[in-house]
């Protein structure tokens, strides 16, 4: 979510040497492989977008949010997508497989190497965002209601706190750095936590996701520019290198087939904790 809302940021506010989108019209659409549109397939999003304006560019979860003078864009980014503002009229890259043409003299770039991302072009963005669970920074996402959430899930907290039916935005780097932060062990049951454990939680993936935010997000690949977050990771990647809290050495294990790092130390599942 941070790398998310740092090109959100970008878009809409011209930082970080990219200028703003907002006002400008689309002119034209270039698809350059259809893959990447999810909705409502290539002619079709070509035609609807031509002469839209951008109005107002925010994120949701994962997923930046368009709201064009008629409609919404919804851009998923996955692993390597990217979004770039550059001057119109240069040559395309290889992975630079939707371009939008705007008002300007500037083009809207979606790169992606991997093409995991995803395009979608709908009247109202529920349509796509509906089943999102809660943003994990906004006001009414309180410790309270984590742990009402929590009690009610009945399941491990790492996978859990990747899904995101059950809150928005995490992702597997902030994750870890969250539960390492709350000193939870990451195949703790969700229904287990005490009501601190809980607190703890709720402060660590709030703190995580800002601090991740301040960094301008991870660049722990070459898709993705200019992060620091990975200059700042308590435990993820670090795999036998000394915890920065306690200095026991970091472990990697595997949880949901994603590579999940901590400190056995700092976040110790504990005896009545532990699976039989």
């Amino acid at each position: 979510m941070p790398e998310v809302e740092t090109i959100a940021r970008k878009l809409r506010d011209g930082c970080g040497g990219d200028p703003s989108i907002l006002g400008r019209e689309i002119r034209s659409v270039e698809i350059r492989h259809p893959k990447p549109i999810a909705f409502p397939g290539v002619e079709a999003a070509r035609e609807q977008m031509r002469s839209l304006v951008f109005e107002e560019i925010s994120r949701r979860g994962k997923f930046l949010v368009c709201r064009l003078s008629r409609g919404y864009l919804l851009i998923h980014l996955r692993m390597s997508g990217d979004l770039q503002v550059l001057p119109a009229g240069q040559p395309p890259r290889k992975h630079d497989h939707v371009i939008w043409h705007l008002s300007g003299d500037a083009d809207l770039r979606f790169h992606d190497p991997r093409r995991f991302g995803r395009i979608w072009l709908v009247e109202s963005p529920q349509e796509v965002l509906g089943p999102l669970g809660p943003e994990p920074l906004a006001p009414d996402f309180t410790a309270a209601r984590l742990a009402e959430m929590l009690r009610a899930r009945k399941r491990l907290l790492k996978p859990l706190l990747l899904d995101q039916t059950f809150l928005a935005g995490l992702g597997n780097i902030y994750t870890d750095e969250a539960l390492h932060r709350a000193r939870l062990h990451p195949l703790r049951r969700s229904d287990s936590l005490r009501k601190d454990e809980v607190s703890r939680l709720w402060r660590g993936i709030r703190a995580a996701l800002r601090v991740g935010i301040a960094q301008d997000g991870a660049s722990i690949d070459w898709v993705y520019r200019g992060g620091e977050f990975q200059n700042h990771f308590r435990v993820y990647g670090r795999e036998g290198k000394n915890c920065k809290k306690c200095g026991a050495k970091i472990h990697r294990i595997v949880v949901g087939q994603r590579s999940t790092y901590f400190c056995p130390k700092c976040q110790s599942m504990g005896r009545k904790n532990r699976r039989k």
